[in-house]
């Protein structure tokens, strides 16, 4: 009976992936055991789907779905990486009824926002040591609903929601042992690290990109400092067993960036392999041959064979017969609560009914006494050995403290800001002229707090670019 009423999965859908303002659109179709693509688009979108109002932003869609001449209404989205906020931690060794408790707080630690305000989809794998980790990944939930009223406006029916350098380079899949995965976008690169059937590492790289006159090319030295401080950062179960480095793009762009970033990479011990299109057996069903590689593609071919994203963030839905069930279900407790309190008042029986529970409770509260003593004594110790907020606003601090050393005139401004494991900071930006920018770097080095400041980067005069990081914390000559 459950075979009967199981959904039969479509034999077609229509793959999204949004990367910045540009949208691009496949549909994939599933035949006599292989895929097939009938469709393909790419566009620019003036409006942003994400943040824009949801029925103009499904209008603008609908006009080039028409353009295209895609009339296929089921689609699978790739969200925009950029937007997302990542968390690796380890699972402690906990009853299984209470991981779930624990990586709630952890969230709740780990990202800037409340859970409330957030979608997050939970991967959970164990290193080759036995540990066990999750990684946690969040996008912000007013996007994700607006890019689901967008859809619905361009009377499309999303049924997933995922990231696009998962979809291209599963973590599941054996092949993705050991492996950094680099996506290279129109405006910036993602960066994942697999191993052991998770994620490990995930990233969006929005400074990769360089212009030269009227071209861009990719940054190799940018990229591989980034690729350099990711695999430092790795808990030391996974960091020795990286060993490969796969590439996802096309054109002359990407194939300038391969050569020149392969010495790099190499020197870190990668091999590195440019995937410009799909293997013979990277689905359960082939392609035809020569395919080239998409993440809205990727998608679309694992939702029709019937492999489910390592992260999924669609809204959940009650469907119409679970409402109807609830309705009937909440009425019929009504009418037989209010029959049996009238027949209880007739008989006095409704003190007797109210013993017996009072009784029934107090027995199940001695049994579970035990449980009890033993979950407080483990919340006591983790509170001892690792709290889990800390009331000293260190990053505050650090904005407080970095923002009074930069002018009020504004001929030193920051860009970028960022500040790992609570202490080692770096900060990128623009001076007006050397003079500007050293006077800034005087009045941070005075600061009782910061110690170790370094400039890692300078570039042009007037006006200048500049990278430095420093160490937030009490300087060692004092006391």
């Amino acid at each position: 009976m459950m075979d009967v009423l199981k959904k039969k999965r479509p034999s077609s859908v229509l793959g999204l992936a949004l990367d910045g303002s540009r949208l691009e659109g496949i549909v994939v179709r599933r035949s006599n055991g292989s895929l097939h693509i009938p469709q393909s688009f790419a566009t620019s979108l003036a409006l942003n789907p994400l943040t824009g109002d949801p029925a103009l932003v499904g209008r603008e869609i609908r006009n080039h779905l028409d353009q295209a001449g895609v009339r296929e209404r089921r689609c699978v989205v790739c969200l925009p990486l950029s937007s997302a906020l990542t968390l690796l931690t380890e699972i402690p060794d906990l009853p299984e009824e209470d991981v779930a408790s624990f990586l709630q707080i952890e969230a709740e630690r780990g990202f800037p926002y409340g859970q409330e305000g957030l979608f997050t989809s939970t991967l959970r794998f164990a290193s080759s040591s036995g540990k066990q980790y999750a990684a946690l990944v969040a996008l912000p939930r007013n996007n994700v609903l607006a890019l689901e009223r967008a859809l619905k406006a361009a009377q499309l029916k999303p049924v997933s929601f995922s990231l696009g350098i998962p979809a291209l380079q599963s973590p599941g899949q054996e092949s993705s042992h050991g492996v950094l995965a680099l996506m290279i976008g129109e405006n910036s690169v993602d960066l994942q690290v697999t191993c052991s059937g998770g994620i490990v590492a995930l990233r969006a790289l929005d400074e990769a990109f360089e212009t030269e006159g009227m071209e861009k090319h990719l940054s190799a030295d940018f990229l591989a400092r980034e690729i350099k401080i990711t695999l430092g950062q790795l808990p030391a179960d996974f960091r020795d067993k990286i060993r490969q480095a796969r590439i996802f793009g096309r054109g002359h762009v990407v194939q300038r960036f391969v050569t020149d970033i392969m010495p790099r990479l190499a020197s870190l011990g990668l091999q590195v392999e440019e995937v410009e299109s799909y293997g013979e057996n990277e689905f359960v069903k082939r392609l035809p041959p020569e395919t080239k590689v998409s993440p809205a593609l990727s998608l679309a071919a694992r939702y029709l064979t019937d492999a489910r994203p390592a992260l999924e963030f669609l809204p959940s839905k009650v469907r119409p017969w679970q409402q109807w069930t609830t309705r009937f279900s909440s009425r019929k407790v009504a009418w037989t609560s209010a029959a049996a309190g009238v027949a209880a008042l007739l008989v006095g029986g409704a003190f007797l009914f109210q013993q017996w529970q009072l009784s029934r409770l107090q027995t199940q509260w001695a049994a579970m006494g035990p449980r009890v003593k033993e979950l407080d004594e483990m919340q006591q110790q983790i509170k001892k050995f690792r709290p889990w907020f800390d009331e000293s606003f260190r990053s505050l601090s650090i904005l407080r403290k970095l923002a009074e050393s930069f002018p009020e005139e504004g001929v030193v401004t920051a860009k970028t800001l960022e500040i790992r494991e609570a202490a080692s900071v770096t900060c990128s930006g623009a001076a007006r002229d050397n003079q500007a920018f050293l006077r800034m770097l005087d009045q941070l080095r005075a600061a009782k707090e910061v110690s170790d400041v370094k400039v890692d980067q300078v570039r042009g005069t007037a006006p200048m670019q500049f990278t430095f990081n420093f160490h937030w914390g009490q300087k060692a000559n004092e006391n």
